[in-house]
């Protein structure tokens, strides 16, 4: 993802934002199984999903702390 969208992402719901990480976490699942099947195009985009749901988690976690801290 890019600065942009991150910075986006945060100003959003951690609702929203669970529901970003879900979506990620059944794309991941379809990369992976075309990887094991052959019919993967671009062995990159597994690198790519993974980094996007962490960081999410992140921010998540980030929306987390600051509540506690309230």
């Amino acid at each position: 993802m890019k600065a942009n969208e991150l910075a986006t992402l945060r100003e959003s719901g951690s609702d929203e934002l669970e529901k970003k990480v879900v979506e990620l976490k059944k794309e991941l699942f379809n990369l992976r199984f075309q990887l094991s099947t052959g019919q993967l195009e671009n062995p990159m985009r597994i690198k790519e999903v993974k980094k996007s749901i962490a960081q999410l988690k992140t921010i998540l976690k980030e929306k987390e702390i600051a509540e506690v801290r309230k």
